[in-house]
């Protein structure tokens, strides 16, 4: 039987990192108006290709081999059917025990680097295909994935094999954004 740490639903979230409950900072304006393009952009997209379900500050009971389950909740999550099949009951869905297909993570200020970097490794372990970080500050998108990591900026588009078809455009992504 998997050991699985339960922490209480916290208002922001408080999510599992390193070995320590670690509650989300409270987002900037410019987190929230990348969090609302990308979950627009990302629902789009979900609902014409209906190939999974998308959703933001999703909370995930991530399991990588041989660790313990802990919640993980990246600000905006795709999760292929092909990892959780349509029919699932109501709530394995509301909170699944696996990783985001994709994870998207958009910085803030307070967000400590080595507990971006634990939560990037904990996802891929436990099976994401990738962690998409967005840095408002600098305008970049890293993408990490098993082949390592991947950095766009303005004007390039950003694109993944686990998304066939999405696309994210950095000039769309952070205009208006100073």
């Amino acid at each position: 039987m998997l050991r699985e740490i339960v922490l209480p639903i916290t208002q922001p979230e408080t999510e599992w990192i390193d070995g320590h409950a670690v509650q989300k900072v409270s987002p900037t304006y410019q987190h929230a108006l990348l969090q609302q393009r990308i979950g627009a952009w990302l629902g789009a997209w979900v609902d014409e290709t209906k190939l999974g379900r998308s959703g933001t500050e999703w909370r995930f009971r991530v399991a990588p081999p041989g660790d313990v389950v802990r919640p993980l909740v990246p600000d905006i999550s795709y999760l292929s059917y092909d990892i959780l099949p349509k029919g699932v009951s109501y709530d394995e869905l509301q909170v699944p025990l696996a990783a985001p297909t994709v994870a998207f993570e958009i910085l803030s200020p307070d967000d400590r680097r080595r507990n971006v970097e634990s939560k990037i490794r904990t996802l891929l372990a436990a099976g994401s295909k990738a962690i998409v970080v967005i840095d408002p500050r600098h305008q970049t998108v890293a993408v990490h994935d098993a082949d390592g990591v991947a950095t766009y900026a303005p004007p390039d588009t950003v694109a993944h094999a686990s998304m066939p078809g999405f696309t994210l455009d950095c000039t769309r992504l952070f205009a208006d954004m100073d």
